[in-house]
């Protein structure tokens, strides 16, 4: 009895730790000069349950994968000029509530030079405006997309609403200017 209940106890803790190491690893990506950068998919959500691991880099969990991203065509006149970054928010998020502090140091940085979108996805209401919003400025696609990214930050080129890069819960704040300064600089 003693010997079924010692295997059970380890396997539980076992799996507990897995899952919960795999939940909690933020998942982000960083980019290479004129590459475009996606986030990865939350493991916690991943179908594969028997290995939530499976699609991590174990090397560099922020190691970025080249695509042609795009929120679908041009943002709205009013944003044109300047890159775009474009925060899924919601109150309840800690991810949100982690790149918060970074988020403040970026638009401070980078005020007048940057438009800062902020998506809320709170609740319904803010969700409505929130998507409001995203149908002004041209980002329907995007937010319909990536609304349950929620700590997702997005920079996005207006002109042609290429996405630059996507970030998910990562608080350096270099990452995110090395993509901005390069931004401005064309």
């Amino acid at each position: 009895m003693k010997i079924n209940y010692l295997a059970t106890y380890a396997a539980i803790s076992l799996l507990t730790i897995g899952v919960a190491t795999a939940c909690s690893t933020p998942s982000a990506t960083t980019p290479s000069s004129n590459t475009v950068a996606e986030v990865k998919p939350n493991p916690c959500a991943a179908k594969d349950k028997a290995n939530p691991c499976a699609a991590k880099d174990k090397a560099n969990p922020y190691a970025a994968k080249a695509s042609s991203a795009s929120v679908g065509a041009p943002l709205a006149q009013k944003i044109q000029g300047k890159p775009a970054v474009v925060d899924v928010y919601a109150s309840w998020c800690p991810a949100c509530k982690n790149i918060a502090p970074t988020l403040s140091d970026l638009k401070k940085e980078y005020e007048g030079k940057v438009e800062f979108v902020v998506l809320d996805v709170s609740d319904k209401s803010t969700t409505a405006a929130a998507e409001a919003t995203a149908q002004e400025l041209g980002l329907s696609k995007f937010l319909a997309e990536n609304k349950t990214q929620t700590g997702s930050l997005t920079i996005i080129e207006p002109a042609t609403g290429k996405i630059l890069a996507q970030y998910r819960n990562n608080p350096d704040k270099t990452a995110y200017s090395k993509v901005l300064d390069a931004a401005l600089t064309k």
